[in-house]
């Protein structure tokens, strides 16, 4: 089985909502005034080793504020500017690897990033924006893909089952990825559960900026344009102990 950041980055490509692509643009440049095209460019610089904080700056939006911390951590820049690239429609699934770690510091940027606003900033920066050192924070940078992926499947049950249109769609994106048999089997039998907020409550208790990334990648995954979604991430932010200025400014960026 592929890691749960490669999962991770499948469904965040797949669209699982009709503006999660729209989304996902407005993350990178929400407020920078650049194009999508024009932040990838300039994190291709940075990873080539133009970067430092004097870059940043010309970024914009939440990656703007965030991507100083990154300067030494070239997967993570690698990673966002794939993920950037797959959204121009520029992605392989060769890139799977560093497209997923780009989902995954993309949504540690927005939860730092939001978690800043409100005055909340963490000591430590989320996991996913620092250079894993060892196998065992390899291994807990995959577990916490692995909440993040059951937060998107969990947000898309919100209103009842994931139609088969839209399951059918997301295994189209794994294959095309090269994910494997057991990763769809994996995300199948996830999408038949039933809802759980409570457990994704509980793994966050304690860890605001996995909260924050929780609650991204959510609202990622859904339109919330029905009461029962509506209903659904009122709870989920009231159950992760969101502050109401981390929630809107996460909501803000995402263009809720």
């Amino acid at each position: 089985m592929a890691g749960f950041a490669d999962i991770l980055g499948a469904l965040v490509q797949s669209g699982m909502s009709k503006s999660s692509t729209k989304r996902l643009t407005n993350a990178f440049g929400a407020g920078g005034g650049g194009s999508l095209s024009d932040i990838v460019g300039g994190l291709a610089r940075m990873v080539g080793g133009a970067g430092g904080q004097s870059q940043a700056g010309g970024l914009g939006g939440m990656l703007g504020d965030v991507l100083g911390n990154l300067s030494n951590n070239k997967a993570a820049l690698g990673g966002l500017g794939a993920l950037g690239g797959a959204l121009l429609g520029g992605g392989r699934s060769s890139a799977k690897g560093a497209i997923g770690g780009g989902a995954l510091a993309m949504l540690a940027s927005l939860a730092f990033s939001a978690l800043k606003s409100a005055g909340q900033a963490p000591a430590q920066p989320p996991k996913a924006l620092l250079e894993a050192q060892t196998p065992e924070q390899e291994k807990e940078l995959d577990e916490e893909a692995n909440l993040l992926v059951k937060a998107m499947i969990n947000a898309a049950k919100a209103d009842g089952a994931i139609d088969q249109a839209e399951l059918q769609k997301i295994i189209g994106k794994f294959e095309e990825d090269g994910l494997s048999q057991e990763d769809k089997d994996f995300f199948m039998v996830e999408s038949a559960r039933p809802l759980d907020i409570s457990g994704l409550i509980a793994a966050a208790a304690g860890r605001p900026e996995l909260a924050a990334q929780i609650y991204a990648a959510s609202l990622l995954a859904i339109e919330v344009d029905t009461a029962a979604e509506e209903q659904y991430m009122q709870k989920l932010a009231s159950g992760l102990q969101l502050a109401p200025a981390t929630v809107s400014y996460i909501e803000t960026t995402l263009a809720k």
